[in-house]
């Protein structure tokens, strides 16, 4: 896993998470959302999104972040390398919802795109660039022009580690199910070229 996901620059994860843990990851977030715990804050405008969505950070909820720094042993097995959490993001997406191809912030030098539930059974895919394209310059597309690319189905518990800032991703096909809940997470190398980006770091800055 560790050779094919420096080579291929990303490795899918099928059932990462069980649906039980996954559901209670989302049952929370919406229990504390109702009870007015935490706010889910509305993304009105972003160049990646066609429409406005449901978002959470870990740094305005401590439960990501505690699942976060959990997962981050398991994270760095896969990846090879000892890692450090940057931040999280919890994010609800519509029916016929997209999220265009685009590169990550030096703080997601490691990530994971996490399906945790949806209404409805239809796979969601994520696709991602076969080859790395460090164009983090330049803006989010419909598609990846004439770059290769796969697409990995995801259902509720999968996954795919990726390295954010040079595999270009998104998702070409509209979300088919009615809803879908998604997690972000991100992490830098303790000794790569982005560690000041993690959450230990700024926090000391």
């Amino acid at each position: 896993m560790n050779e094919r996901y420096r080579t291929q620059g990303y490795a899918v994860l099928p059932a990462f998470l069980s649906n039980d843990l996954s559901k209670a990851i989302v049952d929370q977030v919406m229990q504390d959302a109702l009870a007015g715990g935490v706010s889910l804050s509305v993304r009105e405008t972003s160049p990646v999104l066609r429409r406005k969505a449901f978002e959470l950070n870990s740094n305005h909820y401590a439960p990501l972040r505690t699942l976060h720094w959990g997962l981050t042993p398991a994270v760095a097995s896969l990846v090879g390398r000892e890692i450090a959490p940057t931040y999280c993001l919890f994010r609800i997406y519509a029916r016929d919802d997209i999220c265009r191809i685009h590169a990550d912030t030096p703080a997601c030098e490691h990530s994971i795109s996490l399906m945790l539930a949806s209404e409805g059974e239809d796979p969601w895919p994520l696709d991602i660039a076969t080859d790395p394209t460090p164009l983090r310059h330049l803006p989010p597309a419909k598609d990846f022009g004439e770059a290769g690319h796969v697409a990995a189905p995801m259902r509720p518990g999968d996954a795919v580690l990726y390295q954010g800032v040079t595999r270009r991703h998104g998702r070409l096909i509209p979300n088919p199910n009615k809803w879908s809940a998604h997690l972000f997470l991100h992490w830098v190398s303790r000794d790569g070229p982005y560690a000041e980006n993690a959450a230990f770091a700024k926090a000391a800055a």
